[in-house]
């Protein structure tokens, strides 16, 4: 779908309504792409809108430029739950995930200007309490858990960086430990955004700026490369009926669109041989 996003982003399979939820980040848009009429519709938040999570009561909670909110997408209905980095207005929040006790984390970076390490992962628990986590990073981004939720995956864009790491994950106290080196992304073209896993455990990284997306294994060997026709694919996510289409949003902001006329738009992969799982939704 050529939508010409600026920042598409934050693309996330809802199950129950058989639709696609994905962003626009600086437009502050949020979109529902349902697959069955094609069709794709949008409302606009008010400022930039990083990621979401699907709540089990209905509606939605968003990562915002402000901090946490609540949505209803229905009834515009919103609700302000935390705002952790009100002392820096240089941050919004970008990449998330919901790990398998309903608990929404969200990272945080610099928006826009030289890049510094003020980026910031933090976990929303389902009481709204929030709890900051890991700090010193430039982009963070790629977070995804694997299947039995034992395992958080998350990542740095920067350049200087370019790593996806691993860390074992406590269920019971929704707390990370033991982090490692999953993937350097530097063996391969393109920079590690968004990230998902698929039913082997396998976990899926859009490449930024290298027009690739990878399929590594829970080792950490590289077991697929998919070029795409994006320089900067953002975010995969499976999603439909079978959980066996490879949705991917991609950037197309500073595009040269005579080359990449379809820069920020949403695609389809299929013919993968994978298959998703189904997404936690937000217990709060």
């Amino acid at each position: 779908m050529d939508s010409h996003s600026q920042v598409g982003e934050g693309a996330i399979w809802d199950e129950r309504a058989g639709v696609l939820w994905w962003l626009d980040i600086p437009a502050g848009l949020l979109h529902r792409f349902d697959p069955a009429s094609g069709e794709n519709t949008s409302q606009e938040f008010g400022e930039p809108v990083g990621c979401l999570a699907l709540r089990e009561t209905g509606g939605m909670v968003l990562a915002c430029k402000s901090g946490f909110w609540l949505y209803d997408w229905d009834s515009g209905r919103r609700e302000p739950l935390s705002d952790p980095e009100a002392h820096l207005p240089e941050n919004r929040f970008n990449d998330g995930t919901t790990d398998a006790r309903g608990r929404f984390w969200a990272g945080t970076m610099k928006d826009g200007g030289e890049p510094e390490p003020m980026g910031r992962f933090y976990r929303l628990d389902t009481d709204f309490n929030v709890t900051p986590w890991k700090d010193g990073i430039y982009t963070t981004n790629g977070q995804a858990f694997s299947p039995d939720g034992t395992i958080m995956y998350y990542s740095d864009s920067n350049a200087a960086v370019r790593t996806v790491w691993a860390a074992d994950y406590d269920l019971d106290t929704g707390t990370p430990h033991g982090e490692r080196v999953f993937f350097d992304t530097r063996s391969v073209k393109g920079r590690p955004d968004g990230g998902t896993v698929d039913a082997d455990g396998c976990y899926w990284m859009a490449g930024v700026s290298g027009g690739q997306v990878y399929r590594i294994t829970p080792d950490g060997k590289l077991d697929m490369t998919i070029d795409v026709p994006v320089e900067r694919p953002s975010k995969p996510m499976f999603g439909g009926p079978d959980l066996k289409t490879l949705y991917l949003t991609s950037i197309g902001a500073g595009a040269d669109l005579a080359a990449q006329p379809q820069a920020g738009g949403l695609f389809a992969i299929t013919g993968t041989g994978a298959q998703g799982v189904p997404q936690w939704r937000f217990g709060g």
